[in-house]
């Protein structure tokens, strides 16, 4: 076989696993219908960040930069706050900026409780007794009384460091799902022959066991997301958090601030609300599928 033909059959062959995992990624979509929902409320989100940028400038969320308390309108579209800022653009510019605080949060809790849920399952004995032990207590602890503490006493809060605070404190409950998954894997037929075939322990974990949690991982993400987004909007609402940023929770804090709600400013709470509910909408949907996904006894249920 010359060359030029291991060279065809090897592209060949390159096309068909593309292909194969294309098709796979579709019917997963087409077999988990809520997820598909989900994701899709949280792209017209996205969607409308990047096609509302492109229609206005950041200086608009400055304050001062516009009239005061305008109703929407064609030139404003959704009116602007008793701030001078442009409601359109603090939307376009705050939503990414909670989606980052949420997404960074929740891979900063999963990283740690995914590594700390490994080691506890795998090893057992003192290993899980100290892990679990602190996990539980951090489970007990109220996190939004530290949330608060730790951003009071920050001078300058970013969103960055927002998303490691949250994140920091969100990692107890991946822990505990991941380590009783691996305390299980970890006794199953294929990991003994993976040991006897010579895998050291980091190589059982990191090839044999990591790639059966991938659904609680993603499910595990997707919580540490929305409860990420939740503390976030929290500490912003009672006046902690990024000070110079626009986000969500910040625009209902200068919302209920300026008493909107009371003189009847509605698309100055309003938007921030229905955003909030469309955000808590898709990332619920999305968990409760990849919970029927990675839950074996919930896949004889109605798929979605």
């Amino acid at each position: 076989m010359n060359t030029a033909t291991m060279q065809s059959n090897a592209s060949r062959d390159a096309g068909a696993n593309i292909w194969k995992a294309v098709r796979t990624v579709i019917g997963f979509f087409n077999n988990n219908r809520l997820f598909t929902f989900g994701v899709l409320l949280l792209l017209a989100l996205f969607l409308f960040g990047y096609i509302g940028s492109m229609r206005t400038s950041p200086k608009m969320a400055d304050m001062g930069a516009a009239k005061l308390n305008l109703r929407p309108s064609s030139e404003n579209l959704l009116g602007t706050d008793g701030l001078g800022r442009d409601m359109f653009t603090v939307m376009v510019i705050g939503i990414p900026n909670t989606f980052k605080i949420g997404f960074l949060a929740g891979a900063v809790g999963v990283l740690i409780g995914a590594l700390i849920g490994l080691i506890a399952g795998y090893y057992k004995g003192y290993a899980d007794t100290i892990f679990s032990s602190f996990a539980d207590v951090m489970l007990v602890i109220p996190t939004l009384a530290i949330l608060i503490t730790v951003s009071a006493y920050v001078r300058v809060v970013t969103v960055e460091l927002m998303a490691v605070i949250v994140g920091l404190l969100s990692w107890p409950l991946p822990a505990r799902l991941i380590r009783s998954q691996t305390l299980s894997l970890r006794e199953r037929l294929f990991v003994d022959v993976a040991r006897l075939s010579g895998q050291n322990d980091f190589e059982i974990i990191l090839f044999q066991i990591l790639p059966n949690l991938t659904a609680y991982l993603a499910a595990s993400f997707v919580g540490a997301v929305s409860g990420g987004i939740l503390a976030s909007v929290g500490l912003e609402v009672l006046g902690l958090g990024p000070q110079n940023v626009p986000t969500i929770g910040r625009t209902l804090y200068y919302a209920f601030n300026y008493s909107a709600l009371f003189k009847g400013m509605w698309w100055w709470w309003g938007p921030p609300l229905v955003t909030l509910a469309v955000i808590f909408t898709g990332l619920f949907t999305m968990s409760v599928s990849l919970d029927k996904y990675a839950n074996p006894r919930l896949q004889g249920a109605t798929r979605n």
